[in-house]
Order: structure tokens, then C-alpha cells, then sequence
């Protein structure tokens, strides 16, 4: 306030009369081209009231209305406030030049800071890749490893599973299998949207893909899995013999796989048949042969999760699917979706703790399972169907159920 009673001081004394000031004020807002148009009319002297004029702004050539307030020349009605409103339309201001300038600090911190949240909004892909690697890692899925750990976990289950008691698992077919998993799951992506760009384009979650978006062309999608399936081939050639055939075999399925949405409203347990070959191909690659009645469980107990944790993720999708004609068991179950994937859950529980059993395990392995049946069912039981964000927080939350399983596999492996 000090400063404003300031700078009227010393305005008062360069400027004689107060209409001779506002007479001026308004002389100088007017480009000269402008000055021979007729002065505005003076104010009522008995009430306050707001006086405009044209002014002129120089930088951008644009002619803006500009307010001057005019108060009472009556001075039993002249108070404190409209010298208040009087400075102000002159160009003073009760605040202090110290507060104006830390007001645009924070302005100009609130925007670097929105700025910097923007910038990294995308994925580690985007932001320490080189640019033209990115289309290639976003179609192996790089960022999203949760299809990799749904991948790997069956076999790991059926590596561990196949251990001699009281031992720990072949590191080495671990470490194998998990980058099989990698570059088989990657493979699988790149084939799924391959097959799948024209419909991709038409999904709001899909459309960004590289395929469909047209940051890959196809050519280069097909050359891209060539490698992956390469490199796939120096880790099968790895195996024993039987397991080299029981592993390729099981790329018929991973081809037909994307087909089938077109095909039948159970796309999901055609994908649990895909992504459980591991609990097959894991007991091989240790024992050289099959077990029917230890894998066959193991395996049929991975495609009943698979049909809990896809449905939930199709829910996402299920509104664009409709438009675009795709079929999926979250259509198919509809609003009863929980009722149906409660009983694939149980159905899966029931065929770990078969296989366990039919494999000799110790008594810790059951505790881990009832563990990972408390996992399942407060997904199945808590998922908002009709939350796509949700429905992704719990699809990714099976890495864990898988993890609780693994560990249950080899402590009870261990103890028995």
C-alpha cells in the first residue's frame, strides 16, 4: 500500500489537475491515426462509472477495448476504494513488485514441471532407445513384460516339478526356457498384429500399434519375426530330441492363434493351450519323456488360468470388439463373467494340487498354493469388469499367482 501512495505522489506532482491527467492517459493510449475522432463523452459528476476506449496495441496491430475508471468528482461520495480502482486503471497497483515477480516464478515453475511430466509420459522404449528400434521393441511388446512372465511361469512350474527330490532346479534349462519365453512371446506379438493390423486400426487401444499404425510396413514385421524365430530355433536345438519336436510342434498353435477371434466366442482357451506348452515342454527337457499323470494336469490347471486372466483382459476391449466383429469369452460371459471365472479358478487350483500330489511333492507346496488360490480369488472377486483400468491392474497381478506357485513348487520340491 506504501508503494501505491508512493507512485501516486509522484504522479500528482508531474500531472496538474486530475482531468488534465486522465485527458492525457487517454491522448496516449490513441495512435495519432486515430486522435482527430471526437473525445469521449466527459462523466456524470454525481456517480461513479466505467469510461472506454479504443487503444492500440503496437506488437500485434490489434485494436483492444481499454477500461479507465472515472470516480465521483463529489467528494462527500469519493472514498477510499475508488482511489483503489482509480490507480488501478492507471496503471498502479496495490500489490508489490516482489509478489508479481515470485507469482511468475511459480508460474514458470508449475509449467516446467508440466512440461518434464509430459515428456517422459511414454515408456523406457521411447525414452533410451534409438529411434529406429523403437516400432521393432513396442512390437515384441519390450515394455509390457507381463506376457513374458504368463509365458514362463509353466515352465518353470513343470522344470521344477521335474527336479529329483531334494534338489534344485536345472539352472541352466531356466535360464533357457526364459529366454525362450521371451522371444517366443515376442514372435507371438509380432504375429498376432501382422495378422491382425487391419482390425487394430480400428480399436482404441490397438490402433498406436507399429503395424497398424504404419510406423513398420508388414514386410518388415515378417522380416522381424524371421529373426525372432531364428534365434527361437538356437534355443530349441538346445533340447533333447523328443523335446525338439514337442517344441515345434507347438508353433501351429501360436500361427492359429490370432485366427481364432474370428472364429468362436473361446479365443481365450485356445490362447491357454498356446502359452501352457511350457508345462509340457519343461518336464521333457528334463526327463526326456511325457508324464501324463503329473503334465496333463499341470498343463489343463494352466489353460483354466489362462481363461481367468484373459477374460478379465478382454473386458477392455469388449466395446470396440463388438463394433468390429471380434469374439471373446468376455462377450460370451457377459455380466455372469465372474461366475465363469470363479469356476476356471478352481478348476485350476484343483489340477496344481493334482499334479503336486501325482508328483511326490512335500507338504510346503500346499501351503503356497492356498496362498496362490487367496491371489486368485481376490482378483476374480474384487475385478470391476466394466473398469478398463481395473481389469488391466489384475490381469497384470498374475505374475504374482504364478510367482506364489513357483515358490511353492520348489519348497515343497525341496522338502520331500
Amino acid at each position: 500500500m506504501a508503494l501505491f501512495f508512493h507512485r501516486l505522489s509522484r504522479s500528482s506532482r508531474n500531472l496538474q489537475p486530475l482531468h488534465h491527467h486522465l485527458t492525457l492517459s487517454l491522448s496516449q493510449s490513441i495512435p495519432p491515426h486515430l486522435t482527430s475522432t471526437p473525445p469521449p463523452p466527459k462523466p456524470k459528476p454525481s456517480s461513479n462509472h466505467h469510461y472506454y476506449a479504443n487503444s492500440f496495441n503496437s506488437s500485434n496491430s490489434i485494436r483492444r477495448n481499454h477500461e479507465l475508471y472515472i470516480p465521483s468528482l463529489d467528494n462527500s461520495r469519493f472514498s477510499y476504494f475508488d482511489l483503489i480502482r482509480l490507480g488501478q486503471s492507471c496503471g498502479f497497483s496495490s500489490r508489490s513488485l516482489r509478489d508479481e515477480e515470485k507469482e511468475k516464478r511459480e508460474e514458470g515453475v508449475d509449467l516446467e514441471l508440466r512440461k518434464s511430466k509430459s515428456s517422459v509420459s511414454g515408456s523406457w522404449v521411447d525414452l533410451y532407445l534409438p529411434r529406429k528400434i523403437r516400432p521393432y521393441a513396442h512390437l515384441a511388446r519390450l515394455d509390457k513384460p507381463i506376457g513374458t512372465w504368463l509365458l514362463a511361469w509353466p515352465c518353470m512350474w513343470s522344470i521344477t516339478l521335474a527336479a529329483p527330490p531334494g534338489h534344485l532346479p536345472d539352472m541352466k534349462m531356466l535360464t533357457l526356457f526364459g529366454c525362450g519365453a521371451f522371444l517366443l512371446r515376442g514372435a507371438g506379438c509380432t504375429i498376432n498384429d501382422l495378422l491382425d493390423r487391419d482390425i487394430d486400426t480400428k480399436v482404441e487401444r490397438t490402433k498406436s500399434r507399429p503395424v497398424a499404425s504404419g510406423a513398420l510396413t508388414p514386410f518388415q514385421g515378417v522380416g522381424f519375426l524371421g529373426l525372432q524365430l531364428l534365434l527361437g530355433l538356437g534355443i530349441l536345438l538346445q533340447l533333447n530330441n523328443y523335446s525338439r519336436i514337442l517344441g515345434a510342434s507347438s508353433l501351429l498353435l501360436v500361427f492359429l492363434y490370432p485366427l481364432m477371434k474370428r472364429i468362436t466366442f473361446w479365443p481365450q482357451a485356445f490362447l491357454g493351450l498356446t502359452f501352457n506348452w511350457g508345462a509340457l515342454l519343461g518336464w521333457s527337457a528334463i526327463r526326456g519323456s511325457l508324464d501324463p499323470a503329473v503334465v496333463l494336469p499341470l498343463y489343463l490347471s494352466g489353460v483354466c488360468w489362462t481363461l481367468v486372466y484373459d477374460t478379465i483382459y478382454a473386458h477392455q476391449d469388449k466395446e470396440d470388439d463388438k463394433m468390429v466383429g471380434i469374439k471373446s469369452t468376455a462377450l460370451r460371459f457377459g455380466d455372469d463373467t465372474k461366475k465363469w471365472v470363479s469356476g476356471f479358478g478352481i478348476a485350476c487350483i484343483s489340477g496344481l494340487a493334482l499334479g503336486g500330489y501325482n508328483a511326490n511333492i512335500g507338504w510346503p507346496y500346499y501351503v503356497f498354493l492356498a496362498g496362490a488360490s487367496g491371489q486368485l480369488a481376490w482378483q476374480i472377486w474384487t475385478v470391476d469388469i466394466y473398469s478398463g483400468a481395473d481389469c488391466s491392474r489384475k490381469f497384470v497381478s498374475n505374475k504374482w499367482f504364478g510367482a506364489i506357485v513357483f515358490g511353492g513348487i520348489l519348497i515343497g520340491r525341496l522338502s520331500s
